[in-house]
């Protein structure tokens, strides 16, 4: 599996409802409301052999109110 980290920037308004939306696709490993320019971050793992952004693509950003995404892969946990 490769975990790697999304952090969503939402529609003003939204974000619980985004967060909601991700809940019930369940494809995730912790979710957290953040500060900054971002509003949530995801910590996902994918299947080994996926493709990262197809997988993000389709599970992930189809979700209404999600405006922009970041995505940042993982090497070693330590």
């Amino acid at each position: 599996m490769n975990c790697v980290f999304v952090q969503l920037r939402c529609t003003p308004g939204k974000t619980y409802e985004v967060a909601d939306a991700i809940v019930l696709e369940e494809i995730h490993s912790e979710l957290y409301s953040i500060s900054g320019e971002y509003d949530l971050l995801l910590k996902l793992y994918i299947p080994e052999g996926e493709d990262v952004g197809k997988f993000i693509n389709e599970k992930l950003l189809h979700i209404k109110g999600i405006e922009r995404s970041l995505t940042t892969l993982t090497f070693k946990a330590f």
